[in-house]
């Protein structure tokens, strides 16, 4: 069978160097003995190297035409090619409920929806790892204080530990992506219960995050009417701006709009 052609639509970009390949294959090795799921494997290149690791394997591609490629070639894992879109899928039912390491060479369009369902079966994914544009990359790990401190960054780092491991450069793709690339691994840390609700933790974050250069006292003004007690109690906390806070700060600015908004009901 012939080689797949890249899809745009799909944003593939098809790593072909095999060291690299390897590399990240090898990441999954962090959190030995848990199946792994790589998402969107292509014409197999890292999965030539993950099949042969001693544990469940399975693979997740939406493309019908790398199903076919992938099931000529990788003959022994016919039966754990999952040809559908990883967006849809129930993960409970992958592994038959069990924990799983998430890996994958992620297509940069949709890696932060990738990421955003990693949070919500963070109790089935203890590990994930992969290349995604290196640009998130940097911001996921990026701490307070840092100008690339945003929504991805609180979001993620409240449940995982973040390890950028690499760069990658373009000219190992085909087609080369116009962006750099990184791989990264995302570990479960030890929170089960962030101390808030987590709605509006989710919503406090992101409302300050998109007025980042602005005060709190000014964006959170979007969510709490202009009189509230928040505004003249914590007068110290307010003067600050979102990239300048922790998560615990978060966290602590979550409950106190809670507060807020109860007092107002």
């Amino acid at each position: 069978m012939k080689q797949v052609r890249p899809k745009k639509n799909l944003g593939q970009h098809f790593l072909t160097d095999l060291s690299i390949a390897k590399r990240i294959a090898d990441t999954v090795d962090a959190c030995p003995e848990l199946p792994v799921l790589e998402v969107g494997p292509g014409m197999g290149v890292m999965t030539q190297y993950l099949v042969e690791k001693p544990r469940p394997f399975k693979v997740v591609e939406i493309d019908r035409e790398s199903v076919a490629y992938l099931n000529e070639h990788f003959p022994k894992l016919r039966e754990n090619i999952l040809g559908e879109d990883f967006l849809r899928m129930d993960l409970r039912q992958v592994f038959g409920g069990q924990q799983f390491v998430l890996t994958g060479n992620y297509p940069y369009d949709i890696s932060s929806q990738i990421f955003f369902k990693m949070l919500d079966n963070r109790d089935l994914i203890p590990c994930c790892t992969g290349m995604i544009q290196h640009e998130v990359a940097v911001r996921m790990a990026a701490q307070p204080g840092n100008k690339q401190y945003g929504i991805l960054s609180v979001l993620i780092q409240a449940w995982y530990h973040v390890e950028y491991l690499f760069t990658v450069e373009p000219t190992v793709f085909n087609p080369p992506p116009k962006v750099m690339s990184a791989v990264i691994r995302m570990t479960r840390n030890e929170v089960q219960q962030l101390g808030c609700d987590e709605q509006l933790f989710k919503r406090v974050v992101k409302t300050v995050f998109n007025q980042r250069r602005k005060m709190l006292r000014v964006s959170l003004r979007q969510l709490l009417p202009a009189d509230a007690r928040l505004f003249t109690q914590n007068a110290e906390l307010l003067t600050r701006r979102p990239e300048q806070l922790s998560i615990p700060e978060f966290i602590e600015l979550t409950n106190l709009v809670e507060g807020e908004m109860r007092d107002e009901g």
